[in-house]
C-alpha cells in the first residue's frame, strides 16, 4: 500500500523559512518521481515541485524559484522541500504526490494528506 506522510509545516513569519518532509512507503522510491503541490485557501492546486527519480533534476513553479530548493533521500525514501523567504501568499496546505513514473511529467498518482504552512506575523 502506498503511503505518503508529509510534515514540517507550521506558522512562521515573514521571510521565514520551513522544511516540509514526506515519508514514502510501498513503492519503489528510488525510481520514482516526486512533487509537492500546494493548495491556497479558496483556491485550487498549483504545482510547486517535481523531484526526478535518482538524484537527478528538480523541476520548480515560477512562482517559487529561487525560493524553494526541493531534494530526496533514497535510501530514507524522504523526499524534502525547504523553502525560504517565505511570503503571506505562500501559505497553503502543501501536498507530496507520487508520479506515476521516474520523470516530473509522469501523472500523480498518489497523494498525502498534506501539512499546513501559515505564513503571517
Amino acid at each position: 500500500e502506498v503511503q505518503l506522510v508529509e510534515s514540517g509545516g507550521g506558522l512562521v513569519q515573514p521571510g521565514g523559512s520551513l522544511r516540509l518532509s514526506c515519508a514514502a512507503s510501498g513503492f519503489t522510491f528510488s525510481s520514482t518521481a516526486m512533487s509537492w503541490v500546494r493548495q491556497a485557501p479558496g483556491k485550487g492546486l498549483e504545482w510547486v515541485s517535481a523531484s526526478n527519480s535518482g538524484y537527478s533534476s528538480t523541476n520548480y513553479a515560477d512562482s517559487m524559484k529561487g525560493r524553494v530548493t526541493g531534494s530526496r533521500d533514497n535510501a530514507k525514501n524522504t523526499l524534502y522541500l525547504q523553502m525560504n523567504s517565505l511570503k503571506p501568499e505562500d501559505t497553503a496546505v502543501y501536498y507530496c504526490a507520487k508520479n506515476s513514473g521516474p520523470a516530473y511529467y509522469y501523472a500523480m498518482d498518489y497523494w498525502g494528506k498534506g501539512t499546513l504552512v501559515t505564513v503571517s506575523s
